[in-house]
């Protein structure tokens, strides 16, 4: 498979029926793994699927907030469809979270993102990026914790949008909330994103050059 090709959601045929969180278990409709571009050079984490995601089974999909990020990532080159789609076309992109079930009413807990723990890692450690995008306050702890070494709490991310931050073996540019994105914190992240974007990140790891 060549590494552009668009893959559906669980390329890496990840445990979709997963009952590691019997509570968790109870409350989603499905797991929702990784979904994109195997061979990216930008991975964005949140922290856990919303009511569109859970339905659809692709991170960021079905829902407002996920339209906002879909909308985000065709305006840098990313998405190739509407982001409306359930099955977005991206490229040089994919699309994860921290924890893979959804509880309709609360957000996981640090178990509950402990036991996913493994699938994420796996994603990032089979598409080796060269930049981890945390998106959300709670992402960016978590990648944060594991990918620097200074204490999660020194970082925002209202502060830290649109900002890279040297990590061990990633560079992390912080995303805040799609929908708490005024239209100027939304420019910000754009005009960051492509001057990241200028490198030629494929010719630095072996890939096509663009």
């Amino acid at each position: 498979m060549d590494a552009n090709q668009q893959t559906p959601a669980n390329p890496f045929g990840m445990d979709a029926d997963c009952e590691n969180c019997p509570a968790l278990c109870a409350t989603r409709e499905q797991v929702v793994h990784g979904y994109g571009d195997v061979g990216a050079d930008f991975l964005f984490v949140g922290e856990v699927p919303g009511r569109g995601a859970d339905r659809t089974g692709v991170p960021f999909t079905g829902d407002e907030r996920g339209e906002e990020l879909q909308h985000l990532l065709g305006l840098l080159g990313l998405n190739n469809s509407l982001p409306s789609d359930d099955e977005p076309e991206l490229e040089n992109a994919f699309l994860t979270y921290l924890a893979r079930c959804r509880d309709p009413e609360r957000p996981p807990t640090d178990d509950e993102i402990r036991t996913c723990e493994p699938y994420l890692n796996a994603e990032i450690r089979m598409i080796n990026p060269e930049i981890l995008v945390p998106v959300g306050g709670r992402a960016l702890t978590e990648i944060a914790t594991e990918y620097t070494t200074t204490p999660a709490e020194e970082f925002d991310v209202t502060a830290d949008h649109a900002t890279t931050i040297r990590g061990r073996g990633f560079e992390i540019v912080p995303m805040a909330d799609p929908l708490d994105l005024a239209e100027s914190e939304r420019e910000e992240f754009i005009d960051h994103f492509e001057s990241l974007m200028d490198r030629d990140y494929r010719q630095t790891k072996g890939r096509r050059s663009r």
